[in-house]
């Protein structure tokens, strides 16, 4: 994890990122619902079960990083929790993925003002990646570092978001960190 003034570095340079990311409630088309959408009628291959050993080989987690790192929270938070359902809600990684997708959700509340939803979410993650680190047993999982993901969550609920988006489907981060995994993936 680094400071936002750092670029994130792409694991998957060869897909390309949406032209916009989702807003519920704004005037963006639904990406898969709407023909206008940025994935309407993409059909994307069911993702494989996420392991702590697969998870650099997995590219439904590292477009998901790539998705949250770069601004994309909805599409981040949709394709985590994909892999949630195929990796088990109440398995470890389940619980891990349940972490990610709510730091995102929080990344999509600050993009739709709503600084109450944003702590809400930001600190349930934190809570989360807390009792999964505990039931590992282990510093780093699926390439993520606890106390990082812990430190990000608590940085989340706790920044003062005094600046209104204006353009919220524009992909930019709205947090001062990224999320990056060591080792850094082969993609």
């Amino acid at each position: 994890m680094m400071e936002a003034t750092v670029e994130a570095v792409r694991l998957l340079p060869s897909t390309d990122l949406p032209g916009y990311t989702f807003v519920p409630g704004s005037d963006t088309p639904h990406p898969i619902r709407d023909p206008r959408g940025h994935s309407y009628q993409r059909k994307s291959p069911p993702p494989r079960m996420l392991t702590p050993t697969n998870w650099a080989e997995n590219r439904h987690y590292l477009l998901a990083l790539d998705f949250f790192n770069h601004g994309f929270y909805w599409e981040a938070h949709e394709e985590w929790e994909r892999l949630w359902r195929a990796s088990g809600p109440d398995t470890a990684v389940g619980k891990f993925l349940k972490g990610l997708v709510k730091l995102s959700a929080a990344g999509v509340k600050v993009r739709e003002n709503s600084i109450h939803g944003v702590r809400r979410h930001a600190a349930s993650a934190g809570e989360v990646f807390a009792d999964v680190a505990a039931e590992v047993g282990s510093e780093y999982f699926c390439g993520l570092e606890f106390t990082l993901l812990q430190f990000a969550a608590d940085r989340a609920a706790q920044i003062s978001y005094k600046e209104r988006i204006s353009s919220p489907h524009k992909p930019s981060r709205v947090f001062p960190f990224v999320l990056q995994t060591e080792p850094m993936p082969l993609a």
